[in-house]
């Protein structure tokens, strides 16, 4: 996949919404199947690896910075809140602080490039950085308190924006987590989203 032809798709170019609701349909399957986080991990993978090899099905609505920080879109959440997907729009430059989420997700790239710092925790409880990693176009992490938990994401690029689809392990919107200090101080918050409208994914009347 063109790591420039993505980011430069047409605003009107037709929406495959169908691709996204396949998505949401076999990983609601993957998780009725299984309560095994490493299968889900590993499954799940897959099925987000397949979703961002193509970027003809993300509304525009939900692909759009913000210039004071990134943006969170949710694009699903399922009805037990079992699972939510949601796409991040980094702005140039823009990063997260240092944070958890205390739940399981998968991070797919869907346009851009992420830079993505570990952290892990000292005896002294405070935190040291683990290395850093350029996620790309079509690559898929894993974050769970298991496997590691705790990071912050920067747009890898300076010029333009980058765009992450994310599936977590609950309604990640929803949730009490932390951001820390390098001392490892904590401090909760509950992210939200930054929607004003929700993609209607059943809806059949369109071919797409």
């Amino acid at each position: 996949m063109s790591g420039l032809a993505t980011l430069d798709r047409p605003v009107d170019a037709p929406v495959n919404i169908g691709r996204l609701r396949g998505f949401v349909t076999a990983f609601a399957d993957l998780l009725a199947a299984t309560r095994d986080e490493q299968a889900i991990l590993e499954s799940g993978r897959s099925l987000l690896a397949r979703l961002i090899a193509a970027d003809d099905w993300l509304p525009e609505e939900f692909t759009r910075p913000n210039p004071d920080r990134y943006q969170q879109y949710l694009l699903h959440c399922d009805s037990r809140e079992r699972f939510s997907v949601v796409s991040f729009v980094w702005g140039p430059g823009q990063a997260t602080p240092i944070h958890d989420h205390s739940v399981w997700g998968l991070v797919g790239v869907l346009r851009g490039v992420e830079k993505v710092e570990r952290f892990r925790r000292l005896p002294t409880g405070g935190l040291v950085s683990a290395g850093e990693e350029l996620l790309r176009e079509g690559e898929v992490d894993a974050v769970s308190p298991r496997v590691g938990d705790i990071h912050r994401v920067t747009n890898g690029l300076t010029d333009r924006p980058s765009i992450s689809i994310h599936v977590y392990g609950a309604n990640i919107g929803a949730v009490e987590r932390a951001t820390y200090a390098t001392d490892g101080t904590p401090k909760s918050f509950i992210s939200g989203y930054a929607n004003g409208v929700i993609p209607n994914l059943w809806d059949r009347s369109k071919s797409v």
